[in-house]
């Protein structure tokens, strides 16, 4: 049983740790809390365990939690103390001050995609799996760098990429992100590439990726829009090619724009209607009817959902961080907790 602890109790933290409760090979010993709140209470309504984040001789965090009647176990070192493994899910930079941390204890980490990429090895399972294999830091790449690997990973398996380039229109915050925006206009980046096209060749270090991006004010999900060109002019997909490899990639769900699927607000409706834990889609959904191919070139459409697409890596991560070789068993192990194909 893989002993794990996870710290950043948050959007992407609590769903990790329910996915981590699902897991027959693994024990949640206990989540770290910064401060009293709403989701530190669902944590203790689950039966999770409450530590502290406070370090050493610190006390404000755990004084937070008693003055609210949270029953604690103790601080972060303690939490440590007991671990094979923690999540380290919380805001970008604090991962990579824990790490001086966890490496001093010799903790194995797995950290999110908001860390820069030197943190560790980046992370994808269907595509570097191998890679990380006993690796003492692991970086589960962003909500969409993970998107954007899924499908052009898959492409690439049956028909060799020379270039992709993609442009993602970003949502502004998430649903719960009330402080943030914008309200009422569309901001893009200047930034040229993206960060995320160099993201991905962490993963895919073999294929040219080029990112631009906008960010919109929506909470719902991201939405990209590719165009792939491959190698081979000899070898060209149809439509159909295509569609036939989405439909058989395991964390991709192919959208049906005739059963009336043409927003993302419709595939969070959808995916309520699934009957998936908070309306998530952990799948990468490319509608059907969004796909084109011109020669060697193709294109399509496809959107993520920023809370949740994630969480399956981060189960992969584990295992393999703690030496589990097989890719292909850990995915399947996960995707049937899960609920994915």
């Amino acid at each position: 049983m893989i002993k794990i602890g996870l710290i950043g109790y948050g959007t992407i933290g609590k769903r990790v740790a329910d996915a981590i409760l699902l897991q027959k090979d693994m024990e949640l010993v206990g989540i770290a809390a910064n401060s009293y709140n709403y989701r530190v209470e669902t944590a203790v309504e689950k039966g999770i365990p409450i530590y502290s984040s406070d370090k050493n001789t610190d006390t404000k965090s755990i004084d937070d939690l008693r003055n609210n009647k949270i029953n604690t176990n103790g601080n972060f070192n303690e939490l440590l103390g007991k671990l094979d493994i923690i999540v380290d899910c919380t805001p970008k930079k604090i991962g990579r001050l824990n790490k001086e941390l966890y490496t001093k204890l010799g903790i194995k980490a797995i950290y999110q995609g908001g860390e820069k990429a030197d943190i560790g090895q980046s992370f994808v399972a269907q595509c570097n799996y191998a890679q990380a294999i006993n690796k003492q830091n692991i970086r589960v790449v962003s909500c969409n760098t993970t998107g954007l690997a899924r499908t052009i990973n898959a492409v690439n398996l049956k028909y060799p990429i020379k270039r992709v380039r993609a442009t993602l229109i970003r949502r502004a915050a998430d649903p719960s992100d009330s402080d943030k925006g914008p309200i009422n206009s569309v901001v893009p980046s200047f930034e040229l590439p993206s960060h995320h096209g160099p993201d991905v060749r962490t993963v895919l270090p073999n294929i040219e990726v080029f990112t631009t991006a906008v960010v919109i004010p929506t909470t719902l999900m991201h939405m990209h829009t590719l165009s792939i060109d491959l190698i081979d002019e000899s070898n060209k997909p149809t439509k159909e090619d295509i569609l036939e490899i989405f439909n058989s990639s395991t964390r991709i769900r192919v959208i049906k724009t005739n059963a009336q699927i043409t927003s993302t607000a419709d595939i969070m409706e959808y995916a309520k209607d699934l009957g998936n834990k908070r309306g998530d889609m952990m799948e990468i959904c490319v509608w059907d009817n969004g796909i084109g191919v011109h020669g060697k070139e193709i294109f399509f459409m496809q959107a993520i959902h920023q809370e949740s697409d994630v969480i399956p890596e981060n189960i992969d991560a584990i295992r393999a961080a703690i030496g589990f070789e097989d890719a292909e068993e850990s995915i399947k192990m996960t995707n049937k907790s899960l609920g994915l194909k």
